[in-house]
């Protein structure tokens, strides 16, 4: 398990460094950073379900706000354009598409340790 916890730090570490020249780089360098955290904590054995819920909550919401602009996308001819760097300077669904799958992935993780820690014994309430 610590294998897979270094391996999401890294991911999510990967995904902070890389918000730096995003339009809204402080947003999501805390909401990655976050997730940084929580998989560190992990390594560890240090699970904080509230955070975890927390986090969850608030990035379920942002997810939310998201879906119009993942539905123009999934509505769209050229589903490959949420992979093209030009495209989303033309159109904002395509980034907006991009931040709800990342808030996906933190989501599904979030989701693990959740159940991890209600599994484990030494989560901190």
């Amino acid at each position: 398990m610590k294998t897979l916890h270094i391996s999401f730090a890294t991911l999510f570490t990967a995904f902070t460094l890389v918000q730096f020249n995003d339009p809204d780089p402080l947003l999501w360098i805390f909401m990655y950073g976050a997730m940084v955290a929580v998989c560190i904590l992990a390594v560890f054995k240090l699970y904080y379900p509230k955070l975890m819920i927390v986090l969850g909550i608030l990035y379920l919401i942002y997810c939310i706000k998201l879906w119009t602009g993942v539905s123009q996308w999934m509505a769209s001819e050229d589903k490959a354009m949420l992979f093209d760097d030009i495209a989303k300077m033309q159109y904002a669904y395509i980034e907006e598409s991009r931040e709800f799958l990342g808030l996906s992935i933190c989501l599904i993780v979030l989701a693990l340790y959740i159940w991890i820690s209600f599994r484990n014994k030494k989560a901190s309430w």
